[in-house]
């Protein structure tokens, strides 16, 4: 059974190129992203603690995690996550795309 709030969360892209795709995802309080899966492995990055409600078809798995705790999922799982939290949440979300790509950084 899918979530039954209809509050979008709010994707802001901030990178995407051949290497990665690197999002900010705002929650206010029982947003959702709506179901969805990725097409390459990706890492969240909480910007504000809060709780984190994951939908995957089955069952819902809800986890508190901290500002700055991040975590790792493979590609190719459908899922929805919703803030569970009373107050906005939001995080960063990179995908990689091509983790064998070089990354330079320009002199200083």
């Amino acid at each position: 059974m899918a979530f039954t709030c209809t509050i979008p969360a709010v994707p802001t892209i901030q990178q995407d190129d051949a290497a990665v795709r690197i999002t900010r995802w705002d929650f206010p309080p029982g947003a959702v992203t709506g179901w969805h899966e990725h097409g390459w492995p990706y890492f969240v990055v909480m910007l504000v603690e809060g709780v984190l409600r994951v939908h995957d078809g089955a069952a819902v798995s809800e986890t508190l995690l901290a500002a700055g705790q991040s975590y790792m999922r493979p590609a190719g799982i459908r899922h929805d996550v919703m803030n569970g939290s009373a107050h906005p949440i939001a995080f960063i979300e990179i995908e990689v795309k091509r983790p064998d790509a070089l990354v330079t950084l320009p002199d200083a």
